[in-house]
């Protein structure tokens, strides 16, 4: 089976991690605004969601990290794949760009 179809694309998952930052944000705002007033119950309650927050951002940030360092290494892969099957051609492809960057850099 291939698991890569139920993974999140990393557009939903950056979305994902927005949403709970900003879940963190809102939980914070209320837990100074609870600390202001009443420090009773409310509080408490809205110490525990902030650490939920947290907590759940700090694991989405861990799977984005995870993601993206699969993501650079398949990349990696596939360049270095491409590089030992068309020797020739990767020596051509890096030579036009150096020269071209020369080109843009000695117009400056």
């Amino acid at each position: 089976m291939n698991d890569d179809f139920n993974k999140p694309t990393r557009k939903q998952t950056q979305a994902k991690l927005h949403d709970d930052v900003q879940t963190v944000l809102t939980d914070a705002r209320e837990l100074m605004r609870q600390a202001g007033g009443d420090a009773g119950q409310s509080y408490k309650d809205a110490r525990k969601r902030l650490e939920g927050s947290v907590e759940a951002a700090a694991l989405q940030l861990t799977a984005l990290k995870d993601s993206a360092l699969v993501s650079v290494r398949d990349a990696g892969d596939s360049a270095d794949s491409y590089v030992r099957q068309h020797p020739w051609e990767a020596i051509g492809i890096g030579a036009g760009l150096g020269l071209l960057l020369g080109i843009l850099i000695a117009r400056r």
